[in-house]
């Protein structure tokens, strides 16, 4: 493990030098934390039985933004089988940084050291050696700093020899980010006396700036008349519903109504499509006759018993069924 200190101290240099002042990113941080690797080596590696390793390590790196982020790792084998390894890897995350699941690439390069005596006289080619390697993974912010993150690399051996060489890994992290997001600085208010000493033209500029803008709210009308079954008359207990409808529409002159009529499930299809028309047209007739709105500002239509809401199964269910349902919105300027 001391041949990789320099190595790591080399890219602890580095990091500093992204996260000095000189650079600045939007979501930029640095970041540390364990992480544990269970390594599949290949045949070509060992002359004794030490084909798998298990590594425990640690991570530095530092995040430009939601997306980027360059990362130095140096571990050791805890099972006692001498290996050391040091890595440097570029991550990319894919998707939006909304606190799910992401998607991620990484690539990078790494020194293994495998600090073995029969190895080093039998293979001496594979004491130190250096790799290229790729992965993909699943990374999640589980709060605000602390990142999970699990991917499966593979590693190819580009130095001492070009064998064919190819080693894989699982590896788990779990990272602490030390930056969080800076709150926003708040605004200056420029204060009474201020705008007092300034000059008229300047007060009346300031006062303009400081009257707030109207509050605009929309009013939302829903109709719903039930009818008595195989019928279309519009009971008089529907008279205030009738009259909201009325007023609003009166009062604006770009509103459009759609009556939408239905029926319960008993009957025939034709039928009660034809009496779900019948249903909505009298509740346009109430509005045209009684309440005096222009006819053509009024569609009705009739969809039969395509459309429950209700099971048509109890009594209660298929009242609800029997209906005209009609929505009307408008924006207004909000009392003060």
């Amino acid at each position: 493990m001391n041949k990789l200190l320099p190595v790591f101290a080399g890219l602890v240099a580095g990091l500093s030098l992204l996260a000095s002042p000189a650079v600045s990113f939007a979501e930029d941080g640095i970041y540390v934390g364990p992480s544990l690797s269970g390594y599949f080596k290949d045949s070509k590696r060992f002359v004794q039985n030490h084909d798998n390793s298990l590594v425990g390590g640690i991570n530095l790196g530092y995040a430009f933004d939601s997306d980027w982020a360059v990362e130095a790792n140096v571990g050791t084998d805890l099972y006692g089988h001498g290996m050391d390894q040091a890595q440097l890897n570029f991550y990319y995350m894919f998707g939006e940084d909304d606190g799910s699941w992401r998607p991620y690439v990484l690539a990078g390069i790494s020194y293994l050291d495998q600090d073995n005596n029969t190895l080093a006289e039998l293979r001496p080619d594979e004491d130190e050696t250096r790799q290229a390697q790729v992965g993909l993974g699943l990374s999640n912010m589980l709060t605000e700093h602390w990142e999970f993150r699990g991917d499966l690399r593979l590693y190819h051996k580009v130095s001492d020899g070009q064998d064919g060489t190819n080693d894989s890994a699982v590896s788990l992290a779990l990272n602490y980010f030390f930056d969080a997001a800076a709150p926003q600085a708040a605004p200056r208010v420029e204060a009474a006396s201020e705008v007092q000493q300034a000059s008229p033209a300047k007060s009346a500029i300031v006062a303009a700036e400081a009257e707030p803008e109207p509050e605009i709210r929309t009013i939302t009308i829903r109709l719903n008349v039930e009818f008595e079954y195989d019928k279309a008359v519009v009971r008089a207990i529907y008279g205030d519903e009738l009259q909201a409808v009325a007023n609003a529409m009166s009062l604006h002159d770009d509103i459009q109504l759609v009556l939408e009529g239905h029926t319960d499930s008993r009957g025939d299809d034709d039928y009660n499509r034809d009496l779900s028309g019948r249903r909505a047209q009298a509740v346009k007739d109430k509005l045209v006759q009684t309440y005096g709105i222009a006819a053509s500002r009024i569609a009705a239509v009739g969809y039969g018993e395509t459309r429950p809401i209700d099971s048509n199964d109890t009594e209660q269910g298929r009242a609800r069924n029997r209906r005209v349902v009609g929505e009307l919105s408008y924006s207004e300027v909000a009392p003060e």
